[in-house]
């Protein structure tokens, strides 16, 4: 009995193998129709990855030019605050590589009015990182203490940055300005 079990079980055994071996070709592995359809989607996939890396890429250098005309900014506007606001302050004079410009029409178009005249009817301009800064610095008197002969002074910096030129992709859709401002207490003696 033992010895018919196991005929039994080698005559079966031979029996799938048969069915494998006598498989049709197409069923043993791809055809070329599934792999052109598989070599197709991995193609869109890998467009649309691309397409995504270039929108981040552009999102990181416009939030680098942000943070670069923010500390910018910041800078002329803490050294123009540590003159007591002056009249006369003049950022070319920091060695930082300022120039001074006439006043771009684009800061006459809604960008930074309201917040008082610019200083010295100039604007600045210097390029950090490969990025083209513009600003103007403006102040207004908010406030007058007659009696104790004190003014409130808002000094304000409204920075642009603008396109780098030997990049290619256009930062200036993303380019509103940007407007930093702090006020200084001016007292009789003038500062």
């Amino acid at each position: 009995m033992l010895t018919a079990n196991l005929k039994t079980r080698r005559t079966a055994a031979s029996s799938q193998e048969t069915d494998w071996a006598a498989a049709p070709a197409s069923d043993a592995g791809t055809t070329l129709v599934e792999v052109i359809i598989a070599m197709a989607i991995l193609g869109i996939a890998a467009v649309g990855a691309l397409g995504y890396q270039y929108y981040a890429n552009m999102q990181a250098r416009v939030a680098h030019a942000q943070i670069t005309a923010t500390r910018i900014g910041l800078l002329l506007l803490e050294d123009w605050k540590s003159t007591g606001g002056s009249g006369e302050y003049d950022p070319t004079t920091l060695e930082f590589g300022f120039e001074s410009i006439f006043i771009p029409g684009y800061f006459s178009q809604g960008q930074g009015q309201g917040v008082g005249a610019p200083l010295r009817n100039e604007a600045y301009a210097i390029t950090v990182d490969n990025v083209p800064l513009t600003m103007v610095l403006k102040w207004q008197d908010i406030q007058t203490d007659d009696t104790a002969q004190m003014t409130l002074r808002q000094l304000s910096a409204v920075v642009r940055f603008d396109e780098p030129e030997d990049v290619s992709g256009s930062l200036t859709l993303y380019n509103p300005a940007i407007i930093l401002t702090t006020y200084v207490r001016l007292d009789a003696s003038g500062g």
